[in-house]
C-alpha cells in the first residue's frame, strides 16, 4: 500500500491542473528523482503536450469567464486524467491493484475538480479579474508544490491534500449562493444572445420596406 498516499495526492491536484501533474511526474521520473513514476509518462511525446496543454491552461485559468468554460470541458477529462495516473502508478509499483488507485485517483481528482470550478464561479461574480489572476497562480503554485513533495514525502503530502479537500469542499457550501448569483447570470447572458439572434433573423426576414412591393 506504499503508493497509496501518492496515488492520492496525484488524484487531488488532477482536480486542479492535470496537465501539470502528468508534466511534473514526467520530468521527475526522466531526471532520475524517483522510480515511481512509470515510462509511459517519461515519454518525449507526453511530456510535450502536457507542456503546452499547461500552457494553454495557464492563459484561459487567468480570464473571468473563460475559466469557468474551461472547467466544464474538464470535468471529465480531470477526473479521468486522475484515475490513469493513479492506475499506471500503482501498475509501475504493484503495492495496490490498479483498478483501487484508477478508482481512488478518479474520485479524488473529481472533488478537487469540483472545488476549483465552483470556486472559480463564485469569483467570477466579481467584475474584477485580478482575483482569476491570483487564485490561478495559488492553484498552480500548489499543484507544484504538492506533488514536488509527495515525491520525497508522499505520506505528509496526502495529508495535506485530504486537508485541502476537505478546506476546499467546506468553502464550497459557503460560497453555494455565490454560484447560484453566478449560474443565473450566465443563463441571462444566453437567453439574452438567443433572443438578440432571434431579433436579427426577424429583421432579416422583413420586407425591405423600399416601396419595389408596390406598383
Amino acid at each position: 500500500m506504499s503508493v497509496l498516499p501518492l496515488v492520492f495526492t496525484s488524484g487531488w491536484a488532477s482536480g486542479i491542473n492535470a496537465y501539470a501533474v502528468v508534466l511534473l511526474l514526467g520530468v521527475f521520473g526522466a531526471t532520475g528523482l524517483t522510480d515511481e513514476v512509470p515510462e509511459s509518462l517519461q515519454r518525449t511525446d507526453v511530456m510535450i503536450v502536457a507542456g503546452v496543454l499547461f500552457l494553454c491552461e495557464a492563459v484561459a485559468d487567468k480570464i473571468p469567464y473563460v475559466d469557468s468554460a474551461w472547467d466544464s470541458v474538464h470535468t471529465v477529462i480531470r477526473p479521468i486524467a486522475g484515475a490513469v495516473v493513479a492506475a499506471l502508478l500503482a501498475g509501475e509499483s504493484g503495492s495496490l491493484p490498479e483498478l483501487a488507485a484508477g478508482a481512488v485517483g478518479g474520485t479524488t481528482a473529481l472533488l478537487s475538480h469540483f472545488v476549483k470550478a465552483g470556486t472559480r464561479m463564485a469569483i467570477n461574480t466579481s467584475p474584477e479579474p485580478f482575483s482569476n489572476i491570483g487564485i490561478s497562480l495559488a492553484e498552480d503554485l500548489g499543484v507544484a508544490g504538492i506533488i514536488t513533495f509527495a515525491i520525497f514525502n508522499p505520506e505528509v503530502a496526502a495529508i495535506i491534500a485530504a486537508a485541502l479537500l476537505v478546506l476546499g469542499l467546506v468553502i464550497l457550501i459557503f460560497l453555494a449562493r455565490r454560484i447560484h448569483r453566478f449560474l443565473r447570470r450566465r443563463a441571462q447572458r444566453r437567453e439574452e444572445k438567443r433572443l438578440a439572434a432571434s431579433e436579427t433573423r426577424t429583421r432579416a426576414r422583413a420586407p425591405s420596406g423600399d416601396g419595389s412591393e408596390h406598383f
